[in-house]
């Protein structure tokens, strides 16, 4: 099992910027990719981004392209979220997400065996 924190949430305005991190626990961090997800009360959980072991690969929903930044820094057992543009409708609670099972696409949340505990973004309009 694989301990993940995330930090970085907050209040905002439309348009504004917050980045998120998610430190994950253990020495095995560089063997497995990490996603990013989002959840609004009363509402499924939702992909945002994930990026596989070495990074050389990331995947976004088509509502974050363009804004969203994911990347993860390998010494540091860290993965980011860069939110640029914010907008209201991005308000949720941020979940970080690790090792994926095999077959699993990465952008189902069952695919994921570890998660962290969330942290709150909202975005005033």
């Amino acid at each position: 099992q694989v301990g993940l924190v995330e930090s970085g949430g907050g209040l905002v305005q439309a348009g504004g910027s917050l980045r998120l991190s998610c430190a994950a626990s253990g020495r095995t961090f560089t063997t497995y990719s990490m996603g990013w997800f989002r959840q609004v009360p009363g509402k499924e959980r939702e992909f945002v981004a994930a990026i596989t072991i070495g990074g050389a690969t990331t995947v976004y929903s088509d509502s974050v392209k363009g804004r969203f930044t994911i990347s993860r820094d390998n010494t540091k057992n860290t993965v980011y979220l860069q939110m640029n543009s914010l907008k209201p409708e991005d308000t949720a609670i941020y979940y970080c997400a690790a090792r994926p099972r095999l077959g699993y696409d990465l952008r189902d949340t069952r695919a994921y065996n570890d998660w962290g505990q969330g942290t709150q973004v909202t975005v005033s309009s």
